[in-house]
């Protein structure tokens, strides 16, 4: 059991920081860039992510007085339910528009086809009679 937990709590723990400093906002990042960090963390997996959560985020809030989270939630892209985006019904009424008109193109293309062979019925009729 303690031979199992040898492996993978270091395991555990490279994963946890290295999603951690991905997550991370460039600007929290200390001493190093942040992508310097991820290649420490996965080349060093026993030291590297204990470097990383000893000294390589910031874990206080920053001079500007945002956190982590706040960073995330106002980079975040909003996104608006397709029923309640009027630029996606609007697109939806143009769509409907034009395929109402092929549609009546292509029922007045059948009646004319249909036109069309009815005189050649009566035509072939006539001629045979």
């Amino acid at each position: 059991m303690f031979r199992l937990l040898m492996y993978l709590v270091p395991l555990a723990l490279t994963i946890f920081a290295f999603i951690d400093c991905l997550n991370t906002p460039e600007d929290e990042a200390r001493h190093l860039p942040k992508i310097a960090w991820v290649f420490i963390i996965l080349l060093f997996w026993i030291v590297g992510p204990i470097a990383w959560l000893a000294a390589g985020k910031v874990r206080t809030v920053p001079a500007g007085g945002r956190t982590p989270s706040e960073w995330h939630r106002n980079h975040r892209p909003q996104y608006v339910a397709p029923d309640d985006n009027p630029e996606f019904l609007k697109s939806l009424a143009e769509e409907n528009k034009r395929d109402e008109a092929l549609l009546k193109d292509w029922e007045a293309d059948l009646r004319r086809r249909e036109e069309e062979l009815r005189r050649k019925e009566r035509g072939e009729d006539t001629q045979g009679s």
